[in-house]
């Protein structure tokens, strides 16, 4: 495996980084920067100080603090700072900053400025000492900011600690300090804590804990490490091994060890803090690490033969010391990799034995482990035990079980499991009562379910291989197809119709029922697949009703209705609530996940924004409760996003599609997230961020075969990114592309907005070409239907920009556009339109009408959006007509952001960071975030305060 061996990104950290750089903005300030041991505090600190010194001078300093004894080494992180200020200006530098000229006061902390005072040790001259560094800091920061780093403060010995506290409590104007510190050494009793508490409470602290990485950006490391995208498995072994942190990341591909033994340098990191601990305790964590990363308080009584206060006593050492964290009625390492550390340490008679001894409790008394948990946890020790017949056996079980609790990825694991111990055991098929076909057939639906459609690729093509009966065949055939959909893979459509070859139309049959439903479901969407799908649907439907089938019934009606209502969405809409019926009959989640779907997909399309947000987040909390939020949920999100787009509420959208682009969706999905992400970036001026959304989506998508609704959008971003970049030429190129390969007649919902764009595009680069290309699009759209009101709109914003290709751009025909935006909700188009109608007025009336009222209207709105390039577009014109747009206006008095006001409300109801995320639909990381913000915003040190200020101020 070639690799780089670090990574040359500073992966997930952008917020992290703006969040410093605000800091350095609002001098002096604090920043007390705390994260577990290889979480990168150090390494996010050098990426904003590379970038700070590109665009300011600025002095930086940096000092840390070392654990050569229990105590540490007194000012060792000052004396490295003085080191290095001298080697920067000199002794004699520093000598003229200092009181008096005389360097005797910081003798202590450096030979170089010469003999100390003889009464060193007296409290007088360490005050004169902490003064001095303090003046010397004050002065230095006169010139320029000055930026001070103390790392590893878990280390810092007492004098350290109180010459930190003295320079935070009284930090000179022009000076930023960052203070880092491992946050997992910090036990209850660390002499650290008190002193980061007490300096909490100054107003110009900042805390930052830096969480671990998030799945996808572990991603993006791996990616910047090996050259090329880690395989979805195998990032999710690096990730849950891991667990984020971006040294163990480095430390597990480095070495190519992703599957194998830890590497030395990360083994014995993790054991570190292990081997301080009693000898009897170290005893207990070797067996309890044979129990997997949690163990319950009972179950290890009972397999060590301690009673509860035996148990108790020598497990408190490793609680207090913070190898192990108490969770529930349980035991947990802090790191998942400490517990493989320890359990590497085992010999190979202890492993066996600890293992044994576990499952053979659990088989004696299985409620010793929560509900449901037994049987995986059994399945867990048989294999380790090398037991293949019981491990076998314990893993078909364990399967059916988490299946049925819809956990669906533990459920694949152990099919996965099974699988690989087949040929071990002769009699295999006799013990679990299935053939090695039926396990494969489980393992597709499995992997399909947990989001791993590649894997259930893998799974299905060896069944195809091993089968003989062709309606067996077209069931496997109809799995494989439903996950090329979600690859994108342009073949889906050939299994589909293989698999309904496959299976007679005589006798009526539940496997034909299926296969046609599916098929129907995925023609219904193409261009020209509608009457074939209704076709298909009706059959599927009276078959799945004469077996009672709910499910296929569900899916065959939602197939239909779409069919059948395409151009009457209320209609549409009351055939989605007669599914909930066949639902509540024993139809499966996937039957109510697409209605859901559906449901806020049509209400979108209807203008009717803030119900398709709120339809959109009941279906994701559905996906969510019946384990699917990395398929359907992330489905959904597109849904969500949609809607919260189009209402201007751009920042939330950030937020839903990164959490989901976290949880590593299908491929499909996944370009479809990029896509709204492109748009937004588009407008806002982030054209780096729009070209690689663009790559993701041309990764995937093909005119050919995509859908109508991944097709057109993406071509529209086309156009947009080529305008932005100026490349006006580019941007007829993709309207020629739209015009020979593509009919955007046949859809009002997704043509409109593309037909829009294609006149923009004409009318950004007037010419004989952009003329001929328009007479083209006219005629396009005179055979586009006029859709429901946010067509309506992009059709009135088409015929204006039509006109404006054609040089007559019309000021009512952009007004009555920015009317109906308005009434529709939609921002962006409203300022544009605006815009449009302004630079139209002064047009047509040579001059003497200045269109101020549209100009300040429009400015609002793009401000309040953040879309800088359109807010230029808006200033220059205003310029032009010499109209004063007036300030503008901020969200609130105290800096707020609407989603920051959200968040403080619910902090003010005492919301946790993850309680917030679930009401918000984001991810724990980006409430945290928001939390952070807002206390810095606000100027206080604690959420109590926060919602103390917002309530006497209103803002809740």
């Amino acid at each position: 495996m070639a690799h780089r061996g670090i990574s040359t990104i500073l992966a997930g950290r952008a917020r992290e980084v703006a969040f410093m750089e605000a800091a350095l903005e609002e001098l002096p300030t604090a920043l007390l920067l705390g994260g577990e041991a290889g979480v990168g505090k150090s390494r996010l600190i050098r990426e904003f100080l590379q970038r700070r010194r590109g665009e300011q001078d600025i002095r930086v300093l940096v000092g840390g603090c070392l654990q050569i004894s229990a105590e540490g080494l007194p000012f060792a992180p000052f004396s490295a700072v003085l080191r290095q200020l001298v080697r920067q200006i000199g002794v004699e530098g520093v000598t003229a900053l200092l009181p008096d000229g005389t360097p005797r006061g910081l003798a202590r902390l450096l030979p170089e400025f010469g003999v100390p005072d003889t009464a060193s040790g007296t409290t007088e001259a360490r005050t004169r000492l902490f003064d001095h560094v303090l003046l010397l800091f004050e002065r230095l920061a006169v010139e320029m900011p000055v930026v001070l780093v103390i790392e590893d403060a878990q280390w810092a010995e007492r004098s350290t600690r109180d010459l930190l506290s003295y320079l935070i409590s009284n930090l000179p104007p022009g000076m930023l300090m960052i203070v880092t510190y491992r946050s997992d050494e910090l036990h209850r009793s660390h002499p650290l804590r008190p002193s980061l508490a007490e300096l909490s409470r100054v107003p110009w602290v900042r805390r930052l804990e830096l969480d671990p990485l998030s799945r996808r950006a572990v991603a993006e490391q791996a990616r910047s490490i090996l050259g090329h995208d880690l395989d979805p498995r195998l990032l999710g072994k690096v990730y849950e091994r891991s667990e984020g942190n971006p040294l163990f990341v480095e430390a597990l591909l480095s070495d190519g060890r992703i599957d194998g033994e830890l590497p030395e340098s990360v083994r014995d990191l993790m054991l570190g803090s292990v081997q301080k601990l009693p000898e009897e305790t170290q005893e207990i964590l070797r067996l309890a690490s044979a129990g997997g990363d949690r163990v319950e308080h009972a179950l290890l009584a009972a397999v060590s033969g301690l009673d509860d206060a035996g148990l108790s006593r020598v497990m408190r050492p490793a609680v207090a010391g913070n190898v192990m964290v108490v969770d529930g009625e349980a035991y947990a390492f802090r790191h998942t990799l400490v517990r493989e550390a320890v359990h590497g340490d085992l010999l190979p008679g202890e492993h066996t034995r600890a293992h044994r001894r576990f499952a053979e409790t659990l088989e004696a008394d299985p409620s010793r482990v929560p509900p449901g948990r037994a049987a995986a946890e059994l399945a867990f020790h048989w294999y380790a035990v090398r037991d293949t017949a019981e491990a076998l056996v314990s893993a078909w079980k364990a399967a059916s079980v988490a299946m049925e609790a819809a956990a669906y990825t533990e459920s694949l694991h152990m099919l996965d499991r099974v699988l690989e111990l087949w040929d071990k055991v002769p009699d295999a098929a006799e013990r679990l009562r299935a053939d090695h076909c039926s396990v494969l057939v489980k393992a597709i639906r499995a992997a399909d379910l947990a989001g791993e459609t590649e894997r259930g690729m893998a799974f299905a093509r060896a069944a195809l291989k091993e089968i003989d009966d062709p309606v067996r065949s077209a069931g496997v055939l109809e799995q494989r197809g439903r996950l090329k959909i979600r690859l994108g893979d342009h073949t889906a459509l050939d299994d589909l119709r293989e698999a309904a070859r496959l299976v007679p139309a005589e006798p009526p049959s539940l496997a034909r029922a299926r296969v046609l439903s599916t098929l129907a479901q995925h023609l219904y969407l193409m261009p020209t697949g509608r009457e074939e799908a209704r076709t298909l649907g009706v059959e599927a439907l009276a078959m799945a009703r004469e077996f009672g089938n709910a499910t296929v019934e569900a899916h065959a009606l939602i197939t239909l209705a779409g069919c059948d209502f395409l151009e009457d969405a209320e209609e549409h809409l009351v055939a989605l609530a007669g599914v909930r019926e066949v639902y509540e009959r024993g139809a499966d989640d996937s039957a109510m996940l697409r209605a859901a779907t559906n449901e806020a997909h049509l209400l979108e399309g209807m203008g009717e924004h803030e119900r398709a947000v709120e339809a959109a987040r009941r279906g994701i909390a559905l996906a969510g409760r019946h384990g699917q939020a990395r398929t359907s949920g992330a489905f959904l999100t597109m849904n969500l996003a949609e809607p919260l787009m189009s209402l201007g509420r751009w920042d939330e959208v950030l937020e839903v599609v990164e959490h989901a682009l976290e949880l590593s969706p299908p491929r499909m999905t996944r370009a479809s997230l990029h896509w709204l992400l492109g748009v937004i970036a588009v407008a806002r001026g982030d054209l780096e961020s729009a070209d690689d959304a663009m790559s993701a989506l041309d990764a995937v998508i093909t005119p050919a075969h995509s859908l109508v609704q991944e097709l057109f959008p993406a071509e529209r971003l086309r156009i947009d990114l080529r305008l932005a970049h100026g490349d006006r030429s580019g941007a007829l190129d993709a309207v020629e592309h739209v015009l020979t390969r593509l009919d955007p007649s046949v859809s009002s919902r997704y043509g409109w907005p593309l037909l829009a764009s294609c006149a923009r595009a004409c009318a950004e680069m007037p010419g004989e070409r952009a003329a001929k290309m328009l007479a083209e699009v006219r005629t396009q759209a005179g055979r586009a239907p006029a859709g429901g009101r946010p067509e309506q709109a992009h059709a009135l914003v088409f015929d204006a920009e039509a006109d404006r290709a054609e040089g007559r751009s019309r000021k009512a025909a952009w007004d009555a556009a920015a009317a109906v935006w308005k009434t529709l909700g939609e921002p962006y188009p409203e300022a544009y339109a605006l815009l449009r109608a302004a630079d139209a007025a002064g047009r047509e009336s040579a001059g003497r009408e200045t269109g101020g009222t549209r100009l300040r209207r429009a400015a609002e709105l793009a401000h309040g959006l953040g879309a800088r390039p359109l807010l230029e577009e808006i200033e220059t014109c205003a310029r032009r007509t010499r109209v004063a747009i007036g300030t503008r206006i901020g969200d609130d008095s105290l800096g707020l952001t609407p989603r920051e006001r959200e968040v403080l409300r619910l902090i003010a109801d005492g919301r946790s960071n993850r309680e917030i995320a679930g009401a918000l639909f984001i991810s724990a990381k980006t409430a945290s975030v928001h939390v952070s913000n807002i206390l810095t915003k606000l100027q206080v040190a604690g959420r109590g305060e926060a919602a103390a200020v917002a309530r006497r101020l209103g803002v809740v």
